[in-house]
């Protein structure tokens, strides 16, 4: 047998990002966005989108397209929560593809650069009597607030400043209630941390509380790539999910 007669050996699983649908507008184009940076920074890998929900296309229409080709499933969710552990994995063994399903995105450093990236360019900079609001979404799963209060405080530690953890639903304490806190600590000169991937509903409502100023959501920035990428090499390291 020479080589030309060996089979072609299989490239990498497909890449699929799972967002959890909007119907802003904008939410789609940065999660759009985000993938290009993804595809930049790996371009031999197949990166697909699915949504969960208000969006097109849904996840089990982008897996029912892949076929049985491999893929891994990265969430654009910032925590775990019913979507990570339920939604996401029925979808997926659901389907004929073989998958394997990845950790949320959060919490982890790379965000905590992403958001000081996103404060910076909102006019942040580290004052006497500075603090910060990390408003998030909100979940009423306890493992969703385990996982923003170790956002809070890897963010606190890369800005040097207190942050406190808020929720625009689901969970306490809201972004009125830790501005409230904060200014009680003598904390005068507050800015809103949004702790979502794209724009929409909650996020504009969290924004539009700030005392101070507000940085945007996540969105396509370079370390939220990599921060996929990243996800996605670790999913391969885990068991594959049985297909249905």
């Amino acid at each position: 047998m020479t080589v030309s007669d060996l089979p072609p050996r299989p490239g990498p699983p497909a890449l699929v990002l799972v967002a959890h649908g909007s119907r802003d507008p904008r939410a789609l184009s940065t999660v759009r966005a985000l993938m290009d940076r993804v595809r930049e920074l790996r371009p031999e890998l197949s990166v697909r989108l699915g949504h969960i929900e208000l969006n097109e296309p849904l996840l089990p229409d982008t897996l029912a397209a892949l076929g049985d080709t491999p893929a891994v499933l990265v969430p654009l969710l910032l925590s775990r929560g019913y979507h990570v552990r339920q939604d996401i994995p029925e979808m997926a063994a659901a389907s004929p593809a073989c998958t394997r399903v990845a950790a949320p995105l959060g919490p982890h450093p790379l965000l905590a650069d992403t958001l000081h990236a996103r404060l910076l360019e909102a006019g942040w900079r580290p004052r006497p009597a500075s603090a910060v609001v990390l408003a998030a979404a909100g979940s009423r799963d306890p493992d969703s607030k385990v996982d923003t209060n170790r956002m809070a405080r890897l963010l606190a530690a890369r800005l040097g400043v207190p942050v406190l953890p808020a929720y625009a639903s689901a969970a306490a304490p809201t972004v009125q209630e830790a501005i409230t806190a904060l200014q009680a600590r003598g904390r005068y000169r507050i800015a809103i941390a949004s702790y979502f991937t794209a724009p929409g509903r909650f996020a504009t409502e969290c924004a539009d509380r700030a005392p101070w100023l507000a940085s945007a959501p996540l969105g396509a920035h370079d370390a939220m790539a990599a921060l996929v990428l990243h996800r996605y090499q670790r999913a391969r390291e885990t068991p594959v999910t049985a297909a249905a």
